[in-house]
């Protein structure tokens, strides 16, 4: 009869045992999970950001005449001219990095004193017509229609 005792106090402790390690895998599964969506979801905030970013300088600068695409070395360069001043914020690819300088509007850029805004592969500026320009870049892509009068003082819409 002892024996009996013994076995089933070991069967006992073998499955609360099973039980535990189940739990522990669950918790470390779980906690593996959540930091795989944490680090995308930052990844895809950070992604966003850039694309925020370049949309608020436009939209926040939206006069007339006050944005341009100019290129240097082959690349393009998003200028957004500051009022009457000559000054302007420029925006262009360096090495990996999409950075921003502010300097005289059609004067040299200062890539060495940019600012970085982001890392990106890719900075494409199209115009598509009509004050509507699409950037493009690793995070994707973005729409800008100007909503500022042209020379003629005729809205972009007319």
């Amino acid at each position: 009869m002892r024996r009996d005792g013994s076995w089933s106090g070991i069967c006992t402790m073998a499955i609360a045992g099973i039980f535990l390690a189940g739990f522990f895998l669950t918790v470390i599964f779980g906690a593996q999970t959540y930091g795989d969506i944490a680090a995308g979801q930052a990844g895809n905030n950070e992604k966003r950001a850039l694309l925020s970013y370049l949309s608020t300088c436009v939209r926040m600068n939206d006069t007339a005449g006050a944005v341009s695409v100019a290129e240097a070395d082959g690349e393009p360069v998003l200028v957004i001219a500051d009022g009457h001043s000559g000054y302007a914020l420029r925006i262009y690819r360096y090495g990996d990095s999409l950075v921003e300088d502010y300097g005289e509007t059609d004067g040299a850029l200062y890539p060495d004193m940019a600012q970085t805004i982001g890392e990106t592969e890719v900075f494409r500026i199209e115009e598509l017509g009509n004050d509507t320009y699409m950037i493009v870049t690793d995070a994707g892509r973005v729409l800008l229609g100007l909503r500022s009068r042209n020379e003629k003082g005729v809205a972009a819409d007319d």
